[in-house]
């Protein structure tokens, strides 16, 4: 592998040293940064790990942990996520629009966690494994051919590779294509922590279907809080704000109980997830799951996937061959992303939403596949196979719902 220059041997940045020579920059310290740093760091690269926030720093999330974020944390990581930082929960409560469709007692383990600490966790384990530790620092200015940046107090770094790790708002994505995200693509979250209920360790998960247009609401009882959200696709959903307190209200909770929003790239995947030696990871490539709103277990495993890449295309000599490599890597998860949208047509569609719920209220083995997806036991693919076989049913529920001369709505 070729040599570079490490900022030091503590893997902290020195001020004394405006100038470091990298084999890879990486922009977000997030779960998709810091699996990307770590498993560079571990093979052996020089890493730049570089956020504007400083650690433990919030995050805007539900914070559901699926057993596919467990499976991942471990194969980057070497071992479980320490017990302390998750609430373990193994049943959900399952609603759809206004109809229940029943609760499942015994679910793979589902976990619950505050980002706050799970990320910063994550970033700890980056920087012990040989990342330079540049949280807190804010980017002036980004170079894409040669990777380079300047920070706002007059450091420079250079890299052979750059993951843009940064979010839906990338700053690496609107640098490659002129726009970090398609609007009319791009679903948005509103989310509440409420104080915990008194039965909060006892309760299930809860998910509700139509919560949002295109999209769905959670209810997260942790030991310490009440996570609470929708999320949606933006363009179908006029207001969102009416939405949540109308969710709110469904819950017993107080309707004015402030929010907080966020971008959430639902599905919209950058199909090209970068430029050469430029590579974009977890939200900033769209890699949320277009049915859940998940984005933990993808962002780990891009941002893993980049780093493999990376450290292959460095030490073949070739850093514009990364993306090429990463594209190759990527195939099964983008392979996912779009068997989740057609499927996303039958359960959110209004032609074949009727369908859905009465599949999904009748059928045992169809929630229980939901949460085996959900777990990493299956994968989408499964799933597909799954729907399709109940396509003729759904097909005549939809002709029963509209007629037959109504089509369905595409807009997923």
């Amino acid at each position: 592998m070729p040599a570079s220059t490490p900022a030091s041997s503590s893997g902290t940045a020195s001020a004394d040293d405006p100038a470091h020579d990298l084999d890879l920059i990486v922009m977000g310290a997030g779960p998709a940064g810091a699996a990307a740093a770590r498993v560079a760091a571990a093979a052996g690269l020089s890493v730049a790990l570089v956020d504007k926030a400083r650690f433990p720093r919030d995050k805007l999330c539900g914070g559901g942990v699926t057993g596919r974020s467990a499976l991942y944390f471990r194969e980057i990581y070497g071992e479980d996520i320490p017990a302390h930082l998750i609430d373990t929960k193994t049943s959900v409560e399952f609603h759809a629009f206004g109809h229940s469709l029943g609760l499942l007692p015994d679910i793979p383990p589902m976990h619950l966690a505050m980002r706050v600490e799970l990320d910063a966790e994550m970033q700890r384990r980056a920087i012990r494994a040989g990342a330079m530790d540049l949280s807190g620092c804010r980017v002036a200015a980004l170079d894409l051919a040669p990777p380079a940046l300047s920070l706002a107090d007059g450091r420079r770094l250079r890299a052979k590779v750059l993951i843009g790790a940064d979010g839906v708002n990338s700053i690496v994505a609107r640098q490659l294509f002129g726009q970090s995200y398609d609007r009319d693509q791009i679903g948005f979250g509103l989310e509440v922590e409420a104080a915990p209920g008194p039965d909060n360790a006892a309760a299930p998960l809860r998910i509700d279907f139509g919560a949002a247009d295109w999209g769905y609401g959670w209810h997260f009882p942790k030991r310490g809080s009440s996570t609470i959200g929708i999320g949606g696709v933006l363009s179908r959903n006029a207001d969102m704000k009416a939405s949540m307190a109308a969710y709110l209200a469904q819950l017993g909770r107080d309707p004015s109980l402030p929010c907080k929003g966020h971008h959430l790239p639902f599905g919209e995947v950058h199909k090209r997830p970068g430029h050469g030696a430029v590579l974009l990871a977890g939200d900033a490539a769209g890699l949320v799951d277009p049915i859940t709103g998940e984005g933990i277990a993808y962002a780990m495993k891009s941002g893993q996937l980049a780093a493999l890449a990376a450290a292959e295309a460095i030490a073949a000599g070739a850093p514009a061959s990364a993306l090429r490599r990463y594209r190759r890597r990527l195939v099964p998860v983008h392979r996912a992303m779009r068997q989740a949208r057609a499927i996303r047509v039958l359960i959110f569609s209004p032609l074949f939403r009727p369908a859905f719920v009465a599949a999904f209220r009748s059928s045992g083995r169809l929630r229980h596949l939901y949460m085996r997806l959900l777990a990493g036991e299956i994968e989408y693919g499964d799933m597909m196979r799954a729907t399709l076989r109940r396509l003729p049913s759904f097909l005549l529920g939809a002709a029963r719902n509209r007629g037959d001369t109504t089509q369905p709505d595409q807009g997923a």
